[in-house]
């Protein structure tokens, strides 16, 4: 199994946790704050960062990592979940083309065309290590004629994004051992035929890596596990294997154990700003993976002298006490986002080093 992954920024130790950057900033922290919490690299959105700050910005300072003071590896994200996320739920946002994307931000005349070769232009103009494949996102419920066209797009655009890789790699004079990461993104819903033609296509094509696209949660909220197993097979075993936005511990160790070796979600920060923290209890025969959540704001937590959890060195953990946090959600004060964003990361990257040592594993 693949233990280390090199890159422009650092060698990322896997299994690796990369915490969303949506815009290029974990909400509430930033840089200095990142590496407190041992965070080896984040995901940011390229379609984001194309709307805003813009290329032109990118460019003046020489990729997203000047721009952001995070000097370690990013990733970046296609801009293709936004077909699904704005699109699918609302056809006033644009529409997909054989050839493009149309975006209009706000569903008006404002509009911001998305190709395979945009994509992977914007990637290089963050100054990405790993640069993902323009795809074309399904939702669980989708038929499998629906998940046809998503795999036959998904493709023709894996074929163009390789292409104008190529060509940026050349005109940039980018030497083989400098070069950015290229991943292709497997899609094809449900249906094991469509998640095996996908595969096959883009091994053939060849990328340096793979992640398994669309939903890994079923309309139910289950993970969808014997489709991630089936994919995760069909990734070649010398490649990373990215479960792209999945980040519930429980998930992340059930899809480790599949083979997955790289994850990212907004959960641990997206929760902590909703005061759910997460917690490592002693590993036992009955919850091996040896973890908790609970809400800050429940009452009996208003008293209490004690940190959030005694085993955690993160900056909350080794200055303040669950009463004060406590205090700073009831004083809506922003420093409580802050403070239990950097308790959920230390958390989460300290799980990915137990799981990196086998001191934990999934239930089964």
């Amino acid at each position: 199994m693949l233990k280390e992954l090199k890159l422009n920024h650092g060698t990322v130790k896997l299994p690796a946790f990369f915490p969303d950057a949506t815009n290029g900033v974990v909400r509430c922290l930033d840089a200095t704050d990142l590496l407190d919490c041992d965070i080896s690299g984040l995901v940011v959105n390229g379609y984001h960062v194309l709307s805003k700050p813009g290329l032109g910005v990118l460019k003046k300072f020489g990729g997203i990592h000047a721009f952001t003071n995070w000097h370690q590896p990013i990733l970046t994200d296609s801009g293709g979940f936004q077909v699904f996320s704005l699109i699918r739920e609302n056809p006033k946002y644009g529409e997909v083309r054989k050839n493009e994307i149309i975006f209009r931000p706000d569903g008006k005349k404002e509009k911001i065309i998305l190709t395979p070769e945009k994509s992977i232009i914007t990637q290089f103009a963050c100054g990405s290590d790993i640069m993902m494949c323009l795809d074309y996102c399904t939702h669980p419920d989708d038929s499998y004629e629906e998940n046809v066209l998503s795999v036959d797009l998904t493709i023709a655009w894996a074929k163009r994004c390789k292409q104008e890789y190529e060509k940026q790699i050349l005109m940039r004079k980018i030497p083989e051992s400098q070069r950015p990461l290229l991943f292709g993104i497997i899609q094809g819903g449900s249906f094991f035929d469509l998640r095996e033609k996908c595969a096959k296509a883009l091994k053939e094509i060849g990328f340096d890596g793979y992640g398994f696209g669309g939903f890994p949660i079923d309309g139910k909220g289950q993970l969808v596990e014997d489709i991630l197993a089936y994919t995760a097979k069909l990734m070649p075993d010398e490649t990373p294997k990215y479960a792209m936005g999945l980040g519930k511990p429980d998930e992340i160790a059930k899809c480790f154990k599949m083979g997955y070796n790289l994850f990212d979600c907004v959960i641990p920060s997206r929760e902590a700003r909703h005061n759910r923290l997460y917690v490592f209890d002693a590993v036992n025969e009955e919850d091996p993976l040896g973890y908790r959540h609970y809400y800050i704001l429940d009452k009996e937590n208003s008293r209490d002298t004690s940190p959030i959890s005694e085993g955690c060195d993160c900056l909350m953990c080794k200055n303040y006490s669950k009463a004060y946090l406590y205090h700073l959600f009831k004083a809506k004060d922003t420093s409580a986002y802050r403070l239990a964003t950097i308790h959920n990361l230390r958390f989460y990257s300290d799980f990915m080093k137990k799981l990196q040592e086998g001191a934990i594993h999934d239930n089964d």
